[in-house]
């Protein structure tokens, strides 16, 4: 039996039970929750709002489906999550995807003042060139460590985007909330927002939102994983489509 790429990519789908075990159903306390984050709630449970697994189900295949068709596109995805929980997974898949990330701050203007940003990028390149040059040697020990240090707190802040050549087709978010910052520059350039949010987020201006406590590494790590199966579909789809169609036409030979 024939198994397109789209099922073998949602065999990964985190289940009900899943997704409980990973604590992603925990929300904040109802003092610090948005009231429009309660259509993706279940319910109070001790003063605690608890998401509503099924949509949290839902609507993380339908972002992680939305990803892999603008991925397959070629469109250029930012990943940004500057939370200590989310850091490494985000730089991680980032990585693997071959996208731009953010995972030290987000700096205002990143994307509405894109030139300013690019401006501190090649800053960062001509620091880096020099300190290749064999003129660099030549300089003081005190003048050498000035540009070091200079050039390690741009690699902190840039490093992440130093390849991203234009603005991003798409801004995909861990912690709603807390990133609110890109979520709302993002907006104002037209660009769409794939973000985790928990119950303290406000959910105007997410495209694809995805209910999920975002405190806990486990419960991050479970929808990251889920991200990371089609973040890699842009090269690994065509090797698989063709091995697909070599297995076809090989059925179809022996049936004649």
């Amino acid at each position: 039996m024939k198994v397109s790429v789209e099922e073998r990519f949602h065999k990964t789908m985190p289940k009900l039970l899943d997704l409980l075990d990973a604590g992603v159903h925990f929300g904040h306390k109802k003092e610090r929750s948005h009231p429009k984050m309660k259509d993706y709630t279940f319910g109070l449970r001790e003063g605690v709002f608890i998401i509503d697994l099924d949509k949290t189900q839902e609507l993380l295949k339908s972002a992680v489906d939305y990803l892999k068709k603008e991925i397959e596109l070629g469109k250029t995805v930012l990943f940004v999550g500057t939370k200590r929980q989310a850091k490494d997974q985000v730089q991680k898949i980032a990585e693997l995807a071959g996208m731009p990330y953010v995972t030290h701050r987000w700096l205002g203007g990143t994307l509405t003042n894109y030139e300013t940003l690019r401006k501190s990028i090649t800053e960062m390149e001509t620091l880096e060139a020099q300190i290749l040059s064999p003129k660099f040697n030549a300089i003081t020990k005190k003048e050498r460590k000035l540009v070091n240090d200079r050039l390690e707190k741009l690699h902190s802040v840039f490093g992440g985007v130093k390849e991203m050549k234009k603005l991003p087709d798409l801004l995909f978010v861990v912690d709603a909330h807390r990133e609110k910052l890109a979520i709302d520059e993002a907006n104002r350039m037209n660009i769409p927002v794939i973000a985790l949010a928990d119950t303290d987020a406000n959910p105007i201006g997410i495209d694809y939102l995805i209910p999920a406590n975002d405190e806990a590494v486990k419960s991050i790590e479970l929808i990251m994983k889920e991200v990371s199966t089609v973040v890699g579909v842009k090269k690994q789809a065509p090797k698989e489509e063709i091995k697909e169609k070599k297995t076809e036409e090989k059925g179809q030979k022996e049936n004649k």
